[in-house]
């Protein structure tokens, strides 16, 4: 009888069934039939499509871990390696993904390849063919689970989302417009090894209904994203925020809600929701009727006074009235445009300038001053003003964030005034250009955006319910 080398790996016994993880898919529990009859192995996958470069493609899937619990999903994606036509036992052959990943079972791990298929009617999620067992494992055909038990519960804990991998992303930016911002977060996106898309708002359609809504697109179905990325114009807000209430609707993480974008947008309920959580902001009054102009500008104060449309974007439709019959002279002419309008108060002691701070995911991630062009009032850089970093207080983030949290937006531009009574939020803006901001502070803000899209789209762990432990072992 020969010996056993000392070097030799330890001797596997596995059943025709056992518990195993897959750690690069982010799949820490399964059960996987082992079958020596078949070839290659396969996973149970559903919701398979392919993303990314022509030569380098890859897959993006997702998989119900346990049986009957269908609520349970975790997403996952791996480089495609090879498509093969599988046959099965019943004669049925399938032209399926191949992939390839880590199997861990107890304290061994090693690479394996496998397809991906459709088992949902399967109990085990896995098969493991013959190319997968290592030449030291011994097969107790009778038996089953003579490796270490693995345990559903891991599904539950919070230590699924730190453990998670960093899978590729399909991630959709909404926008028209070919520019900078939508450029720097396709560039970023891409750098990481995710698949970002355009897709011009207006030309999606919405198939709305209880069981499946869908959002359409050039005559087909969108697939399934992990995140949107809105960048809605000011003149298709309302079209723009139907969209993003479709894909809420579907379950998608949307990086800036319906309801935040549609609150920054009417200038009117964003000063009233700014008021209703106590945040710091210019005097501002309004009222409909043209016999009301004396009161309301004595409700701001005396002048000069601003007074700026409802749908005002990039300081367009903002005017300084320095004088009372200034301001009651532009305050009859909106009126018989029939324009909605806000007057408020002058901020003297700003002299033209404003801060603004950029908040990512709960956080000032950077920030700026901005400062008028010569002779303007407005600090717009899109009026030719100017912008250099800037040190902010302590008072002045946290009304940054204040400001952003009132809004519930992921991403937020909040302008400042500093006054002499603290600073003043005079906007919250729902589609903060990049531009500015990154050229200013050298911060690489769309890289930052992924990083809190990473973090949020993360495979999140699932409350526990009767049944979802080991449950039955089939």
């Amino acid at each position: 009888m020969n010996e056993i080398s000392d070097n030799a790996p330890p001797l596997l016994r596995f059943g025709w069934e056992e518990w195993v993880a897959l750690p690069d898919l982010g799949l820490p529990a399964l059960k996987a039939k082992v079958d020596t009859g078949a070839r290659t192995s396969a996973l149970h996958a559903f919701d398979i499509e392919t993303f990314g470069p022509a030569n380098a493609p890859k897959v993006r899937f997702t998989v119900h871990p346990v049986p009957g619990r269908e609520d349970l999903v975790i997403p996952c994606s791996a480089r495609v390696i090879d498509r093969r036509n599988v046959t099965s036992s019943n004669g049925e052959t399938e032209s399926r993904y191949v992939i390839a990943s880590s199997l861990r079972v107890g304290d061994e791990s090693w690479r394996i390849e496998m397809t991906l298929t459709n088992r949902d009617r399967m109990a085990s999620r896995m098969l493991l063919g013959r190319e997968a067992l290592k030449d030291h494992i011994t097969i107790v055909a009778t038996d089953r689970f003579q490796q270490p038990k693995l345990s559903y519960d891991v599904y539950t804990s919070a230590g699924l989302r730190k453990t998670a991998p960093n899978r590729s992303l399909r991630i959709a930016v909404l926008s028209r417009e070919d520019n900078y911002s939508t450029r720097r977060l396709v560039e970023e996106g891409e750098a990481r090894g995710h698949s970002v898309e355009v897709i011009d708002t207006t030309r999606c359609y919405m198939a709305i209904n209880a069981l499946s809504p869908e959002v359409h697109y050039d005559g087909k179905r969108l697939p399934r994203y992990d995140a949107v990325i809105p960048r809605i114009g000011a003149s298709i807000t309302s079209y723009g925020t139907a969209v993003i209430r479709q894909f809420e609707t579907i379950g998608t993480f949307c990086l800036n809600g319906s309801d935040g974008i549609t609150a920054s947008r009417d200038k009117l309920y964003a000063h009233q929701l700014m008021a209703r959580h106590r945040i710091g902001m210019p005097n501002t009054a309004f009222a409909a009727s043209p016999k009301d102009t004396d009161s309301l500008m004595r409700l701001v104060g005396t002048a000069p006074l601003i007074v700026k449309l409802l749908e005002s974007t990039q300081g367009k439709g903002v005017v300084l009235a320095e004088t009372k019959k200034a301001a009651q002279s532009v305050i009859d002419a909106f009126r018989g445009l029939k324009a909605n309008f806000l007057v408020q108060d002058f901020v003297k002691e700003a002299a033209g300038e404003d801060i603004r701070c950029l908040v990512v995911g709960g956080k000032v991630v950077a920030s700026m001053k901005r400062t008028g062009a010569e002779g303007d009032f407005r600090s717009n850089l899109h009026r030719g003003g100017s912008a250099k970093v800037v040190r902010i207080t302590r008072e002045e983030r946290e009304t940054a964030l204040r400001a952003a949290k009132a809004f519930k937006l992921g991403i937020a531009g909040v302008d400042l005034l500093r006054s002499e009574t603290g600073p003043k939020v005079l906007e919250v803006n729902s589609s903060p250009g990049l531009e500015g901001i990154e050229t200013a502070t050298k911060k690489n803000i769309a890289g930052l955006v992924m990083d809190h899209i990473e973090a949020r789209v993360r495979p999140a762990p699932v409350r526990s319910r009767q049944g979802m432990r080991e449950g039955s072992e089939d």
